[in-house]
């Protein structure tokens, strides 16, 4: 036995890598937990803005009506006619925000009744493949939504 030092001779032998064993342990599933955490912020975020992008959408379409100088709509008077790319360059522009590739987002605009007069229903829908940015279990596939917005005007 050591002189001065008597809890050192009744330590058990055999737990010498224990600690250093739990903290490794105890660091994976924190890492672990904040990069799933992380990709669930971006996910989250990245709905948002293409939500948001679609109510711009929507909103620069019943804006620029027929009764507007830059008509976007189905009608003859109408500059921006299918497939309405003044409505789409503001939603493409919108989701720019998402800190994601946005080049194989859909956008389709609709236009109720073929028509851009007062009244009538216009609806923007942008379909988006979201692909994670870290290939973690249960998230290799890639997951599909869709935002819609529709406004009478």
């Amino acid at each position: 036995m050591m002189a001065g030092f008597p809890w050192l001779a009744m330590r058990p032998q055999h737990q010498h890598g224990q600690a250093t064993l739990e903290i490794l342990i105890s660091l994976m599933v924190a890492l672990s937990l904040v990069f799933w955490l992380f990709e669930l912020s971006m996910f989250t975020y990245t709905c948002s803005v293409l939500n948001e992008a679609t109510q711009e959408g929507v909103r620069y379409a019943i804006v620029h009506g027929i009764d507007s100088t830059l008509c976007s709509g189905p009608d003859s008077t109408c500059t921006d006619q299918s497939p309405y790319a003044n409505v789409k360059a503001v939603v493409t522009a919108a989701a720019s925000a998402s800190l994601h590739n946005i080049s194989a987002m859909t956008i389709t605009v609709t236009y109720a009744n073929s028509t851009a007069a007062v009244g009538n229903p216009v609806a923007v829908k942008v379909a988006y493949t979201y692909v994670p940015y870290l290939n973690l279990p249960g998230l290799m596939n890639t997951l599909t939504f869709t935002s819609q917005g529709q406004i009478l005007y």
